[in-house]
C-alpha cells in the first residue's frame, strides 16, 4: 500500500504527543521517530499552522483543541489516509479518460488542503503540490465542500480573478446550483486560464471527508468540455470511467 510519507509522520507525531502526559519538545519528536531535528522542525510547524498543534511559551508543543473536536465529531488523520489510498485508482482513471491533472484535497479550517494528485501527460497543464492551501470560495474542491459537506462559507472573500465571486448571496446561489448539478465548478476564479470541476466524497455515515476533481487550461476546457468533465468527475468512483473523452 502507498502511503504519503509526510501523512505518515503527521500522524505518527501526533499520536506521539497525544500519549504524553504534557506539551512535547522538539527533540522529544525527534528522538520518537527518529528522525533528525529540521525534520521534526518542519512536521511541528506544519501542524501548528495547520491548527492541529499548539506551541506555548516555552517552545514546548501539545496536540491543539481542533485535533480533539476532529477525534469526536469530524474525520480522523487515519481515515483521511484510508480514504486517499481507497481513491487512488479513481485519480488515475481521471487522468486517463481526461488527459488533465486529478487532485484530492480534505477540509482544513476555512481552506482545502492537498493530499494526492495524478499529473497529466500533456505539456501544458495544471499543477496544485501535495500539501498545498486553497481558499474554499473560488476552487471547485473547496465549493465542493461548501456545497455537499460541513464547511462554513469565510467572512473574508477575497478576489484573486476579476471571475472570483465575493459575495455571500452570489456563493450561495453557486452552492444551489453546485447541488443540484453534482458536482462543483471553478471557472478561472482562483487562477486566470484555469478551469476545475470537483465532487465529494463520503464516508459510510454519508458524510463528506474528501473531494476529487479535474483541472485543465482553459484552452482546452472550453466551456462546453468544463460541464462534460464535471459530468465525468460526478460518475469517478463508480464504474463508469471507460472511454477517454472527446474534446
Amino acid at each position: 500500500m502507498r502511503l504519503l510519507q509526510s501523512l505518515s509522520r503527521g500522524l505518527e507525531t501526533l499520536t506521539y504527543m497525544t500519549g504524553q502526559p504534557g506539551p512535547v519538545r522538539l527533540t522529544d519528536v525527534a528522538e520518537a521517530l527518529d528522525i533528525d531535528k529540521s525534520n521534526a522542525a518542519h512536521l511541528l510547524k506544519t501542524l501548528v499552522a495547520m491548527d492541529y498543534a499548539v506551541q506555548d511559551d516555552s517552545r514546548r508543543y501539545s496536540p491543539s483543541a481542533r485535533l480533539a473536536g476532529v477525534a469526536r465529531s469530524e474525520h480522523t488523520l487515519e481515515e483521511i489516509v484510508a480514504v486517499k489510498e481507497a481513491w487512488r485508482g479513481a485519480l488515475e482513471a481521471l487522468v486517463a479518460k481526461t488527459g488533465e491533472c486529478a487532485h484530492m484535497a480534505v477540509l482544513v479550517g476555512t481552506r482545502v488542503w492537498y493530499i494526492d494528485k495524478v499529473d497529466s501527460l500533456l505539456p501544458l497543464k495544471v499543477d496544485h503540490p501535495i500539501g498545498a492551501l486553497s481558499p474554499l470560495h473560488c476552487t471547485a474542491l473547496g465549493k465542493a465542500f461548501l456545497a455537499f459537506g460541513a464547511a462554513r462559507l469565510p467572512d473574508d472573500l477575497p478576489a484573486f480573478t476579476p471571475r472570483t465571486m465575493t459575495t455571500r448571496r452570489a456563493l450561495s446561489d453557486e452552492m444551489e446550483r453546485t447541488r443540484a448539478r453534482g458536482y462543483a465548478v471553478d471557472d478561472e476564479e482562483f487562477a486566470p486560464g484555469i478551469r476545475c470541476v470537483a465532487r465529494p466524497i463520503y464516508d459510510d455515515a454519508g458524510a463528506m471527508v474528501a473531494a476529487i476533481g479535474v483541472s485543465g487550461p482553459s484552452v482546452r476546457v472550453t466551456d462546453a468540455r468544463l460541464h462534460e468533465l464535471g459530468r465525468t468527475v460526478a460518475a469517478a468512483g463508480t464504474g463508469a470511467l471507460t472511454r477517454k473523452d472527446a474534446s
